[in-house]
């Protein structure tokens, strides 16, 4: 594994262990070049997938693109990493079982939308900022009033990370 300090390319895995949902292990590792330790994430990849733009162009899936648009939408929010983790799992999972290779951004982008509202309606709302190409104030607020959003305190006692009824 390359560090990502000065690029050496030997290391050595320190500790393993898997994730709390169990779909990887995270690796501590030292560089044998600069010392520095790093960790790292190995995680099963059912199959290849590729991004289809809606410019028509096509790219690479990358899990770490969309995780890190969903942790800039909930900057600063009441929401744990693990809990964006099982969503960002989640939404892996569900595109990997499409049966296809290739998948619209336009997918992604719905499936996200589909699945911020459980974890913090705040998030969600600038998440749909970019995702929808929002211009002025009016488009929040026509959006906030098609979507009835509920107040965060008032149900996230009542749901689990996917927005299901807790028993």
């Amino acid at each position: 594994m390359r560090c990502p300090f000065c690029s050496n390319v030997d290391s050595q895995v320190k500790d393993s262990r898997h994730t709390e949902d169990g779909n990887a292990i995270r690796r501590r590792r030292l560089c044998n070049g600069c010392g520095a330790r790093f960790t790292t994430f190995e995680r099963v990849q059912l199959r290849e997938l590729t991004v289809v733009k809606k410019n028509g162009r096509r790219a690479p899936f990358e899990r770490d693109k969309l995780l890190a648009s969903v942790t800039i939408a909930l900057q600063k929010r009441p929401v744990k990493e693990e809990q964006i983790e099982r969503m960002i799992s989640a939404i892996v999972r569900r595109l990997e079982s499409i049966g296809s290779s290739e998948v619209s951004s336009e997918i992604i982008g719905q499936m996200v939308m589909d699945s911020l509202p459980h974890l913090d309606s705040i998030g969600y709302v600038r998440y749909a900022s970019v995702y929808k190409n929002f211009h002025e104030v009016s488009d929040f607020e026509s959006f906030i009033g098609e979507e009835k959003l509920s107040n965060d305190k008032e149900n996230a006692d009542d749901k689990d990370d996917n927005g299901s009824e807790k028993a």
